[in-house]
């Protein structure tokens, strides 16, 4: 295949799946919105709720991110019946994670509190995680079964159930956080029910076009039989990726808890500029699934030639979506910060100061962040998650971390700060991802296929 050829493969494949994950980000972003518009202390709370929720959310994903290179290589090899093994024992490690997830999800006052989170914050984000906890295992079944869909490139599907979701959840939103059509006026106890009742849909419909569209696979016949040995290889695979989400969540979890060391309208600026910044990762998400069964394809079939020039053109693209990302962060940083917030917030001045910073830090560590994410579709693909599982680890924790602290509050830079030390996590990942794809994985195919 031509460069153009593997390009427009991309495409095909990845657009949906960019519009998949931007409709499944509307979801977070519509309750970041909303509440906004409800208060600065709730736009607070939620922003906090939100990075705890997606810390555990994001570990457990990984179970189901493995789905995806053990599908997509099964396809390639044409080996059907490994496609449901692995699918059946990502909705097993799913399932059972939930169940150990759920006591912090629900016990989630004192840890923030623990962790230096102002009381009524700690609160008001405890009542939203006690709910929206629940909501845990039927997104995490969700993930599963896209992931399987996905692999086998039918991407379509997961863009449409996706956008249906992010429908109902806002209109589910509007109703029950201000009290309109009726509903009672809930605040983020609404946003909390709301996102239970739009991932439970979501299964359902998901899971239905799955038993039907791809019924020879019996997803869910004697689904109570346990498969041991593909149980073990998701979970080898599942595990390394769900530490690297963790890793990665954890860093922006992090730098939440730092933001509201410097007061709620740092925090509710941050919990805004990472809403945004949030949006356009989700392209290069995107982005990276395609390359993700594209370069799983690629391994099923042993050809290295197709890996190699696939892999070019989805780091140009993810390239390209960086550059045009930094210019309208820096473009329009005042009109994007607005969205969120009501006209006549009392805090809405000190918010747009403080957003604006924010978000010409975000620019910095754009190229990087969509780097670093290609670069471990990449590599998940190859089937490669141990050593890159470290790479994040080290990059995150012991770079990003410290030196978000050491900017935002050695040197006093506040919350621009903070977010120099997430660019600065980001680059070294990026960089030591990229090494690791070109000059390890691609040189365990041989150079062309048979």
């Amino acid at each position: 295949m031509t460069y153009r050829e593997h390009a427009r493969a991309v495409a095909v494949l990845g657009l949906p799946l960019i519009g998949g994950h931007v409709a499944q980000f509307a979801i977070s972003m519509t309750d970041t919105i909303m509440l906004g518009w409800y208060g600065a202390e709730e736009l607070a709370a939620v922003t906090l709720a939100s990075s705890y929720f997606f810390v555990f959310f994001m570990l457990g994903a990984g179970f189901a991110f493995a789905v995806m290179p053990l599908v997509a290589a099964a396809a390639g090899a044409r080996e059907e019946r490994q496609i449901r093994r692995s699918t059946r024992m990502g909705l097993w490690l799913s399932l059972a994670y939930g169940v150990i997830a759920l006591p912090a999800l629900w016990y989630s006052e004192p840890i923030l509190l623990m962790l230096g989170q102002k009381p009524g914050v700690a609160l008001d984000a405890s009542v939203y995680l006690r709910l929206a906890g629940w909501g845990l295992f039927p997104a995490l079944l969700v993930m599963v079964l896209k992931s399987y869909l996905a692999a086998l490139e039918r991407t379509q599907v997961v863009l449409w159930v996706t956008v249906l979701a992010a429908v109902i959840n806002a209109v589910v939103n509007y109703a029950l956080i201000f009290g309109n059509f009726g509903a009672p006026e809930m605040g983020i106890k609404g946003a909390a029910l709301a996102s239970i009742l739009t991932q439970s849909i979501s299964l359902v419909a998901v899971l239905i076009y799955a038993l039907r569209a791809l019924a020879q696979h019996e997803l869910l016949r004697n689904f109570h039989r346990p498969d041991w040995e593909m149980l073990r290889e998701v979970f080898r695979l599942g595990l390394p990726i769900g530490l690297t989400n963790l890793s990665e969540i954890s860093l922006f979890t992090a730098s939440a808890m730092m933001m509201g060391w410097l007061g709620t309208a740092t925090l509710a600026a941050h919990g805004i500029a990472i809403t945004l910044s949030g949006l356009t990762f989700m392209v290069h998400l995107g982005l990276s699934n395609a390359a993700t069964i594209r370069a799983g394809n690629a391994f099923g079939r042993n050809d290295r030639t197709h890996l190699e020039s696939g892999a070019k053109v989805v780091i140009a693209l993810s390239l390209i979506m960086a550059v045009l990302t930094i210019v309208l962060f820096l473009a329009a940083p005042g009109p994007l910060i607005s969205l969120f917030l009501a006209p006549d917030d009392p805090d809405k001045p000190q918010i747009l100061i403080i957003g604006a910073a924010l978000l010409a830090a975000a620019a910095l560590f754009q190229l990087m962040d969509g780097m670093q994410v290609v670069a471990l579709g990449l590599l998940r693909g190859v089937q490669d998650t141990g050593v890159p599982m470290v790479i994040a680890a080290l990059s995150y924790w012991a770079v990003g971390i410290p030196a978000s602290y050491l900017f935002g509050f050695t040197f006093g830079w506040g919350g621009a700060g903070v977010w120099y030390g997430l660019a600065l996590g980001l680059s070294c990942a990026g960089f030591f991802l990229l090494m690791r794809f070109w000059r390890r994985s691609v040189r365990k195919l041989t150079p062309a296929a048979s």
